[in-house]
């Protein structure tokens, strides 16, 4: 086992992993911004170290200043949580230059499934079931109308390097694909450095399930079930859940089946995430892999009493993994609703600030929140605008929703505006009470239903 980790991440999720290093008696290293100095991650962490200025460029996305600072404080691993350099390859591939652990996949394996294309062709290659749509990258617009005309519109056009809801356009008719494969492809360069598109028909409607995986360094893959996160605005969860109110024991284990089949044809280590879209029938299509932890993953963690945080530390230090597949089991229901420094009022506009007064919503059984807010901390504006992650488990899935209202309506973050409201209203939905939802339901059904409440 390690004896010291540097995470490179800040926030809630630096946070987690600096908790569960403890719990495994590793020392930490924070590193952070100068925006940063005052965060929580700083003072609960063993040692930390400042790594630049605010913007993330210059600091949580500089490879070689936190590669030095793990040399400087002899660190041997690096946990880079999610988002920033959690899926870059080169950073995976600098990690083991040095002889400093990467606390994920392998490098080859980050850059296999990081480029959509090339992980489609893979999945295809396995006999695992792929959405509809081109083979290979696209080079024009004249070739994405061929394909869209082939597979039927709608359509979805992706960028090959894409990943938070960046570089994708829904295109409903022929006379829209122009225009969106150019704005596409466009925001995909400025955001991936990487203008190459793909293009898919899209399941409609459909469910967005994913499923978590973890590999050993020994051929060992184990799946811990699924989460609907079908809840979305712009591409981007807002709230999941485990398990799926819509997967049946026969189908969930057929898709832990294909999820781990999946997993083996990469020889995946570490923790990732299978994603999938269900249609009408039950049929699942693989969307795209994610080689990192998840922002859900508590959820996961609720359901089958698994710290996962700590399972990726264990098996990147390579440990063997002594759980069986039969071992995993899915008891009651949890949920996740993100919570986020912004005004759903005004377009969901990000609204940094200094927090006054912080009331976490605490007590009772099944009650998470995994945050690094405090009275008097202040947002900075450079970063990801989540600040909190309320975390909910209750035997039936009918508890755990009265349990989120109840959370929800303890939170108080004077001083800053937040989602909350928003979320309390999504989760008292019927349609969201019911489990009676698609991916659709958000952004078209109780999106302009909400924004017309509000005049």
């Amino acid at each position: 086992m390690f004896s010291k980790v540097l995470i490179a991440n800040r926030g809630e999720i630096a946070v987690r992993i600096i908790r569960a290093c403890r719990e495994l008696g590793i020392r930490t290293v924070a590193v952070y911004s100068e925006a940063d100095r005052e965060a929580m991650h700083t003072e609960l962490a063993d040692e930390a170290v400042c790594i630049g200025p605010s913007k993330a460029s210059e600091s949580y996305l500089n490879k070689q200043q936190i590669l030095s600072a793990a040399v400087l404080t002899k660190a041997e691993a690096i946990h880079p949580g999610f988002g920033f350099l959690s899926e870059n390859s080169q950073f995976a591939e600098m990690c083991e230059a040095c002889h400093i652990t990467f606390i994920g996949p392998k490098s080859q394996t980050i850059d296999e499934m990081g480029n959509k294309i090339h992980a489609r062709q893979l999945m295809k290659k396995a006999g695992i079931p792929v959405i509809p749509g081109s083979d290979g990258a696209i080079v024009d617009v004249k070739e994405a109308l061929e394909i869209a005309n082939q597979v039927g519109y709608p359509v979805m056009l992706k960028a090959a390097a894409g990943g938070g809801g960046k570089g994708i356009r829904k295109v409903l008719s022929e006379a829209e694909l122009p225009g969106a494969f150019t704005s596409a492809q466009q925001e995909a360069k400025s955001a991936f450095g990487n203008d190459e598109m793909y293009l898919e028909k899209i399941i409609y409607p459909a469910r967005h399930i994913e499923v978590q995986v973890l590999g050993d360094k020994y051929g060992n893959v184990l799946h811990f079930g699924e989460r609907d996160c079908s809840l979305q605005r712009n591409n981007q969860k807002v709230l999941e859940e485990s398990p799926s109110v819509v997967i049946s024991e026969t189908n969930r284990e057929k898709l832990g089946a294909i999820a781990v089949k999946a997993a083996k044809a990469v020889s995946y280590e570490n923790a990732g995430t299978i994603e999938f879209l269900m249609d009408l029938s039950g049929q699942f299509y693989f969307m795209e892999m994610n080689t990192r932890i998840q922002v859900e993953h508590p959820i996961t963690e609720m359901v089958t009493g698994i710290d996962l945080v700590k399972k990726q530390i264990e098996v990147a230090a390579s440990e063997k993994l002594t759980i069986k597949q039969e071992d995993i089991k899915l008891r009651g229901h949890a949920i996740e609703c993100r919570i986020n420094a912004e005004n759903p009022a005004f377009h969901f506009a990000p609204a940094p600030g200094k927090i006054e007064n912080l009331l976490l919503p605490s007590g009772g059984m099944g009650l998470r929140v995994d945050s690094a807010m405090y009275s008097g901390y202040a947002i900075p504006p450079f970063y990801d605008s989540m600040i909190a992650k309320i975390i909910v488990h209750g035997q039936t899935r009918f508890e755990a929703l009265m349990k989120m209202q109840r959370a929800l309506g303890e939170l108080v973050t004077d001083g800053v505006t937040t989602n909350a409201e928003f979320q309390m209203d999504l989760i008292s939905h019927p349609n969201v009470i019911a489990g009676d939802y698609d991916t659709s339901f958000l952004q078209e059904t109780f999106l302009p239903a909400w924004q017309e409440s509000l005049n």
